[in-house]
């Protein structure tokens, strides 16, 4: 008498075929129909649990929502970076009292008059104090220093370089170094 293959919904482990094979071996003649169902209603077999779905199967409704919210932290990250950087980089007035008013006014006259006239803004220049020669050279030692050890990337980014430095060496060199 030959066992044909048995079909399952969901494939069984292996410990469950070698369990189930065993329990043939064991018991040759099979029971009565009848004798099956009352083994069964008495609890003896509980019934096969469906098997675990992954993590990623589970929840996977929740991973769209969480790629969009990350998306979206990012973009807005990236965003509030960026303004700063702008503000900064197109020379925008700094706030200054006077400034913002007259630039108000100059405003206000240019669409009454529909002509394009520019009111120079005018701010108090600092006189500073010269700096003695002794120190002018101290500083372009230093810079001719850290130009010695920046590596060029490119052949144009070299000749800039030792021009530089060329520059530097003679200012160092010069008996009296020219005022600005």
């Amino acid at each position: 008498m030959a066992v044909s293959p048995k079909l399952y919904v969901n494939k069984p482990k292996k410990a469950q075929l070698k369990q189930h094979q065993q329990q043939q071996a064991a018991s040759p003649t099979p029971a009565p129909p009848s004798m099956e169902s009352s083994s069964m209603a008495g609890g003896a077999a509980p019934p096969p649990q469906p098997p675990k779905e992954s993590f990623i199967r589970r929840y996977k409704y929740l991973w769209p929502m969480l790629l969009a919210v990350n998306f979206s932290i990012g973009a807005y990250l990236f965003m509030r970076t960026k303004k700063k950087d702008v503000g900064t980089e197109e020379g925008e007035i700094l706030d200054v009292p006077g400034a913002s008013v007259s630039t108000a006014a100059a405003i206000a006259v240019n669409e009454k008059e529909k002509e394009v006239t520019t009111t120079p803004i005018l701010q108090s220049v600092v006189v500073r104090e010269p700096i003695p020669e002794n120190q002018q050279r101290e500083l372009f030692k230093w810079i001719l220093e850290e130009k010695r050890r920046v590596k060029p990337k490119d052949q144009e980014e070299k000749k800039r370089i030792d021009e530089e430095k060329a520059i530097l060496k003679h200012f160092i060199r010069a008996k009296s170094i020219p005022v600005l």
